[in-house]
């Protein structure tokens, strides 16, 4: 799931575009997907001059203002949530706003690892969006045929990386997601944190993000595919299991809606990362979505 974000500049705000997971993954045989095109509906400018002038106007009601915090009409997840209603401290927060998921866990272990870096060299590849998105995809979420970063976006403090891996049937790698990346903490050896995933034809948007979660959890969002079997994991830097796992729930359509309920338990005031995945055509994970929940203290 995408963080909602707040004045913060970067390529994905204004109006929506198609997110380059779905680009990437045209033209594969192995999986089932749907894009739809369209295009905008123009006027006639010779229309005919309406013959009863003195007939008076009806005033035009006052357009509601821009939403500036929520881009159009894909701002996902929740924005209900502020994060200020997080029971996280504000402090440990990226930007005051974004939840920091993996490697690091608050401010603290950012610091700690900085003071190791700079003495010995300790773990050069935090400082790398695309290596970290990768580790964290396999290492971390266990997602083990992810090998690749497809595709970097560096905006300032943001980057957005499209995992995947080689698939056998043909020359393309395949994306099995966009995760969102921000710096965390100061200077410039400021590391790499995760943040979130940019979903396209599998979205995450219940809970939303950064929501309080007690167990048991209600997930959801919604699928394009056929066949598909859902996995919903529960998952903390500090285990190297998933805290809850749910499978596997079927799903399938054309962005049809999905749901499921998953136990866990972790201990309060952490921030979790919920992640749901599917595959099984090519690959035993073709696509995955992630987003952050917190649990109350």
């Amino acid at each position: 799931m995408r963080p909602p974000e707040q004045e913060v500049p970067h390529e994905s705000t204004g109006r929506p575009r198609p997110a380059a997971a779905d680009r990437d993954r045209g033209g594969r045989g192995g999986l089932r997907g749907h894009r739809a095109a369209g295009g905008h509906h123009h006027g006639h400018r010779d229309r005919p001059r309406h013959r009863h002038r003195d007939r008076p106007r009806r005033p035009l009601a006052p357009r509601p203002a821009p939403d500036r915090r929520h881009p159009g009409p894909r701002a996902l997840p929740g924005p209900e949530h502020p994060a200020g209603a997080s029971p996280v401290p504000r402090e440990t927060l990226i930007a005051g706003h974004y939840h920091p998921l993996w490697p690091f866990s608050d401010p603290g272990q950012v610091a700690a690892w900085q003071r190791e870096y700079r003495a010995n060299g300790r773990e050069r590849w935090r400082l790398d969006p695309a290596r970290t998105a990768v580790a964290f995809s396999r290492d971390f979420l266990g997602f083990t045929d992810i090998d690749r970063a497809v595709k970097t976006v560096r905006d300032g403090a943001h980057a957005r990386v499209h995992v995947g891996f080689r698939a056998e049937e043909g020359p393309r790698p395949l994306v099995v997601a966009v995760v969102h990346l921000m710096r965390y903490g100061q200077g410039k050896d400021a590391p790499w944190e995760v943040v979130g995933t940019d979903d396209t034809t599998l979205s995450l948007t219940r809970p939303a993000y950064g929501a309080a979660a007690r167990s048991p959890l209600t997930v959801g969002g919604r699928v394009t595919g056929v066949d598909e079997s859902l996995r919903i994991e529960v998952r903390h830097p500090s285990s190297r299991k998933p805290l809850g796992e749910r499978c596997c729930l079927p799903a399938g359509g054309q962005n049809a809606p999905w749901s499921g309920r998953v136990s866990f338990t972790a201990p309060p005031g952490r921030t979790l990362t919920v992640v749901v995945s599917t595959g099984g055509h090519v690959a035993a994970v073709e696509r995955f979505a992630v987003t952050a929940v917190t649990v109350p203290r």
